[in-house]
């Protein structure tokens, strides 16, 4: 009896969990008009608004009459639409612009903070960077300022340290605005999977490499351009701009996939979208797996990558009247 009641009690957490799962929608363009599909491909919020975004938290933005409020995954809106700047919800809260003003609001549409600023940003492991003026700081959620608007630019949060620029070098601040690595960066990115690449010198003549969270240089500064580490593979360029050729390295510096491609991405789902196209303006992209083997072979129009199993393309095998439709991992259209 007690299996019986166990088994009973498994099915029933599956189905909950395969529920959801098939909750992921993505919008979708109609003739001008936005609506969201699932998984499957089905419309499951008809085409109706004048601009849709991915859901975030069980809600998305959407655009009606010129102005942006939220639905939620039945397509019925939750937060009129009354801003003319939204962010994503993101550890609970959204903000929006309204009347010149910015608020933070929960998912009911209550305001729960008023900053006074020229643009506040979506809050990430606990604090949301406001711009004031010219410079930039972060509040936590009770609204007050834990880094005063001190910097010239400050991105979010990530592994617990932030980006930030004074004058024309970057380094990295804690969540009190101490700077735990010095200004002394042309250009950095986000700490991912525990590196940020950073650059030594001018855009011009600099070279990339990447720091851990003590300042110290593990892959030394050699690279032409590098991005951050995803899925544990970084793609670097080799070469400038104009010539280079883009591969993929590990964390040991070790480049397990050849730069032999002319554009790419990061990995997400264990696919990376690449070109070896020499036409810059007429670019065919595909996908590539972790050993470099090409696994998706149609011809897409721009890079992008894959997000709950789906991966928004544009071609020109599309349906006739649809500029971009999405694929799932084996290449298929699912919509249109």
């Amino acid at each position: 009896m007690k299996t019986k009641y166990a088994c009973l009690i498994l099915a029933l957490a599956l189905q909950v969990f395969s529920a959801y799962a098939q909750a992921t929608l993505f919008p979708i363009d109609e003739n001008g008009k936005y609506g969201f599909i699932n998984k499957s491909g089905k419309v499951v919020i008809a085409a109706q608004f004048e601009f849709a975004e991915y859901f975030s938290e069980g809600l998305a933005a959407v655009s009606i009459g010129g102005k942006r409020g939220f639905i939620d995954e039945t397509g019925k809106i939750v937060i009129p639409a009354q801003f003319d700047k939204t962010t994503p919800f993101s550890e609970g809260l959204a903000s929006g612009k309204m009347n010149g003003t910015w608020t933070y609001f929960d998912k009911t549409g209550k305001t729960v903070l008023k900053p006074m600023c020229d643009y506040a940003y979506k809050f990430s492991e606990g604090l949301a960077r406001l711009q004031i003026g010219s410079k930039m700081g972060f509040i936590d959620k009770t609204g007050a300022f834990v880094v005063k608007a001190a910097f010239d630019v400050v991105a979010d949060f990530s592994e617990s340290l932030a980006r930030a620029k004074k004058g024309d070098k970057w380094g990295y601040i804690d969540k009190t605005g101490k700077a735990l690595i010095d200004f002394q960066y042309g250009d950095c990115f986000d700490f991912k999977e525990g590196l940020a690449n950073v650059r030594k010198g001018d855009e011009a003549n600099g070279k990339w490499g990447f720091i851990d969270k003590t300042g110290k240089t593990v892959l030394e500064m050699k690279y032409d351009r590098a991005w951050p580490f995803s899925e544990g593979l970084a793609l670097v360029r080799e070469g400038d701009f104009k010539k280079g050729k883009y591969g993929y390295m590990n964390r040991s510096g070790e480049m397990v996939i050849a730069a032999t491609f002319t554009g790419g991405d990061y990995f997400k789902e264990g696919l990376a979208c690449v070109t070896t196209s020499l036409d810059t303006k007429n670019a065919a992209f595909q996908f590539i797996d972790k050993k470099g083997t090409v696994v998706i072979s149609k011809n897409f129009l721009f890079l992008t990558t894959f997000k709950d199993g789906l991966a928004k393309v544009a071609s020109t095998d599309l349906k006739a009247g649809h500029t971009y439709g999405y694929i799932d991992k084996s290449g298929k259209y699912i919509w249109p």
